[in-house]
């Protein structure tokens, strides 16, 4: 059963949406829900620029300096940004005892695809640039940051770079036109996201190529992809485009895993609670099995 934490932010994302209103106020909704957690003082923000973009290292006490996580926040491509992902950068960053770089990377539909791959690219091949070994690096997201994570893999798997040494998705979306069974009418009682702001957040992002790979991973062939873990509640919409994508992974070859929370809301991890972080705890066993 749902922690009372759990439904309590239920209860206030019910209430006031943080999609809701203009296109300005959403950025601005979202951003100012994920700060309201403060940040431990141990927390350590350093801010860097990633070629067009800019970005955060976030680091902690228990950090180690050769493991690396890319993390690819989410928001339907069109808002969040790494501002909003600070405190949970932090807890990610304890859980792995990694460094995490956050990207903020561009937003539709000022920056429609293929900009958000290509900034998430370009932040992967920064790394190496500065001696980070494939090998110690971990990419994740959420959300379409999850979208984002598998087609990044994608993009590097094809273009012959070395690709990292796992990742994580938390509540990927990975079928921008919602054809999954959780999307249907009445499948579930999701109080974050609707089809039709997904539909919507699809067009700004990427009109007329919704079932492009690097778009819609689910359209993308996964072979040759490093281990994947995928968290999904069984409150989401996106509850199907999780296990569609496993499903694909593993016919492909791929080491994917899925954990599916009963119950749980979309991206339930970037919230601190304690489903948070029985999360967080499975994501370390998962990053130091594949990491030393």
């Amino acid at each position: 059963m749902p922690s009372q934490q759990h439904e309590e932010l239920v209860a206030m994302i019910s209430a006031a949406p943080p999609a809701a209103g203009t296109l300005e106020e959403s950025r601005a909704n979202f951003d100012a829900m994920l700060g309201a957690t403060p940040i431990p003082d141990d927390v350590t923000i350093e801010e860097i620029t990633v070629g067009a973009v800019n970005a955060d290292w976030v680091s902690v006490p228990e950090s180690t300096a050769r493991r690396v996580v890319l993390y690819l926040h989410g928001g339907g491509y069109v808002i969040g940004s790494n501002l909003g992902y600070r405190e949970f950068a932090g807890r990610l960053a304890r859980a792995c005892h990694a460094r995490v770089l956050v990207l903020n990377y561009r937003l539709a539909p000022e920056n429609p695809f293929p900009a958000a791959v290509e900034d998430a690219t370009a932040a992967y091949r920064h790394l190496l640039s500065e001696g980070i070994e494939a090998a110690n690096i971990m990419i994740a997201g959420d959300s379409a940051g999850g979208g984002l994570t598998l087609a990044t893999l994608v993009a590097l798997r094809d273009a012959g770079d070395p690709l990292p040494a796992c990742a994580t998705c938390f509540s990927p979306w990975v079928d921008l036109e919602a054809t999954g069974d959780s999307a249907e009418p009445g499948a579930v009682d999701d109080p974050m996201v609707t089809v039709e702001g997904l539909r919507e957040m699809g067009q700004q992002y990427a009109a007329g190529k919704l079932r492009d790979p690097l778009v819609s991973p689910l359209h993308a062939n996964l072979a040759g992809l490093p281990p994947l873990k995928v968290f999904v509640g069984t409150r989401e919409i996106l509850l199907s485009d999780a296990t569609r994508i496993v499903d694909n992974a593993q016919a492909a070859g791929v080491d994917a895993n899925l954990t599916v929370g009963d119950g749980l809301i979309h991206v339930w991890q970037i919230f601190p609670m304690p489903e948070a972080a029985q999360s967080l705890e499975e994501v370390s066993t998962f990053i130091t099995h594949h990491i030393s």
